[in-house]
């Protein structure tokens, strides 16, 4: 049976590598050098990296209001993400990584390096809430969001992705990339994607899917890219 997001259960605290950002989000070296913000950030690696190569980037998630207890989390979560890929791994691409034993250890790599950079650089960690983020307008230039967004398309409706899209597109100068678009555990694409594309051009936003390099989950190699057509 083809699972869905409820063979997962609740909502995933991932953490995954600077070099999985550069594949699902086609991240340039150019790119890296902007000032970025990742939301919702998870337990990602990929704020402790970046920021450590001389970049600038902002974490922002809900689990960052208690950042000590995330810390202990982290590790948790990303045992729970490998077993569940392990359990499903006829619909997982083994080309990014090679089999779970590799996905396991690269995981737990990002849970390392988040653990110890939010604990020696608290302040790169913002707590925010989707659909509403405590940063002012065009405050990064290039925001990044995985796995909320039509990930959870079964639990997060269309009124809320328009306007979590909307708030991110706020906080962006230039634009938005989210990934992936399907959901999680399927390789079936959000159902109501062409509509949304549609309510975000009536607010000013054009939305283009790109295909990207990053193979993993199964139909789960386009992003959105977002930005402002100046409409209305």
């Amino acid at each position: 049976m083809t699972p869905n997001t409820a063979d997962i259960g609740a909502i995933l605290i991932s953490s995954r590598s600077l070099d999985e950002y550069r594949s699902m989000f086609d991240l340039s070296d150019d790119d890296l050098s902007r000032r970025i913000l990742d939301c919702p950030a998870g337990a990602a690696g990929f704020t402790a990296v970046v920021n450590r190569l001389g970049g600038d980037v902002t974490a922002c998630d809900t689990a960052y209001s208690d950042a000590e207890h995330l810390t202990v989390v982290a590790a948790a979560e990303a045992e729970r993400g490998n077993r569940y890929i392990r359990d499903h791994a006829e619909n997982y691409d083994w080309t990014f990584f090679a089999d779970p034993d590799e996905h396991a250890r690269v995981r737990r790599q990002a849970v390392r390096d988040f653990a110890e950079d939010i604990r020696r650089h608290p302040h790169r960690y913002v707590a925010g809430w989707l659909p509403s983020l405590p940063f002012p307008d065009a405050a990064f230039d290039l925001v990044l969001s995985s796995h909320l967004l039509f990930s959870y398309a079964d639990r997060l409706d269309r009124t809320f992705h328009l306007d979590a899209i909307r708030e991110l597109m706020r906080v962006a100068r230039d634009e938005l990339r989210i990934f992936p678009l399907v959901e999680s555990g399927t390789s079936v694409l959000c159902p109501y994607l062409d509509e949304l594309l549609t309510d975000l051009r009536e607010h000013g936003i054009d939305g283009e899917v790109v295909e990207v390099d990053y193979r993993f989950q199964k139909g789960a190699h386009h992003m959105l890219v977002c930005r402002r057509t100046g409409f209305p």
